[in-house]
């Protein structure tokens, strides 16, 4: 095939069918399974997000095609097991969508977007049970365990907010911050017992999620911007260290730290 073909959804089906062919496929496709690959699945789900922050779209394309490929490995495995194939995932999630939203698919209408949300979650409790999961009364049903931590901590706290258990500005939660943040300290001058402070930090790190959405800040953009930034004036403490003949880590911690203020004052200026 010449550069200017134009590969379809079939093409990508046929590539992964290939790879994975215990005779003819790629030795590391044909060893994988559903757990050596779900990790993948999770790295490429957030380089599309990096790619979104980031506005490079030539990239997000290229993202997307990389997370698709995941799914495609994954349907393609299920129908070597003679579980599901590529067609039954794509009517799954056709099915699903039309059945969540009935005010665009059929003759529902809701009152605001407030009725449309607990519609929501009443079609997703009659999954459940239509699935035989029994009957979870509780607020906090559904929310999967298999989540990121920090997600689900968001999840948890939208769910109790939804029955009235909620703060009604940040300021309670910037006080409750700092008190977990104090707790964490006492830990530490009673002898750093692992286990209390596991849980102490725990809660520091749940209380700034719910400060997070109070503040209608997206936790997880929000570290990742903070990494980003480490990042970058990390490495412009290397340049600094590098420019003036002794590597960074050859300095002192106080010389360090004067790096790092010069390198924040770059940041400012530029």
């Amino acid at each position: 095939m010449s550069d200017s073909t134009r590969y379809s959804l079939d093409d990508l089906l046929a590539i992964m069918a290939r790879l994975r062919d215990p005779e003819r496929g790629c030795p590391w496709d044909v060893q994988q399974d559903f757990s050596s690959i779900a990790a993948y699945t999770i790295e490429e789900a957030y380089e599309v997000a990096d790619a979104i922050d980031r506005e490079h779209w030539h990239d997000l394309r290229d993202e997307l095609g990389d997370l698709l490929l995941q799914v495609v490995f994954h349907a393609q495995m299920a129908q070597e097991r003679g579980l599901f194939d590529f067609a039954d995932v794509a009517h799954a999630i056709s099915a699903k969508m039309r059945r969540r939203h009935p005010h665009v698919f059929g003759e529902v209408r809701y009152a605001d977007l407030d009725e449309q949300k607990r519609a929501w979650e009443d079609i997703k409790t009659q999954e459940r049970a239509d699935r035989g999961e029994g009957v979870d009364d509780s607020a906090l049903a559904g929310i999967s365990a298999g989540l990121p931590e920090w997600k689900r901590a968001l999840k948890l706290q939208q769910r109790a907010a939804a029955t009235g258990f909620e703060w009604t500005d940040p300021q309670p939660v910037l006080a409750k911050l700092a008190e977990e943040v104090d707790e964490v300290r006492a830990e530490f001058a009673n002898g750093a017992d692992p286990v209390r402070l596991q849980d102490e930090i725990g809660d520091v790190l749940f209380v700034t999620a719910n400060l997070a959405r109070h503040a209608g800040v997206d936790f997880s953009r929000a570290l990742r911007h903070a990494n980003a930034k480490f990042e970058r004036r990390f490495r412009q403490m290397e340049r600094l260290a590098a420019d003036e003949g002794v590597a960074f880590a050859e300095r002192t911690l106080a010389e360090q730290e004067q790096l790092w203020l010069r390198a924040k004052a770059i940041e400012r200026e530029s």
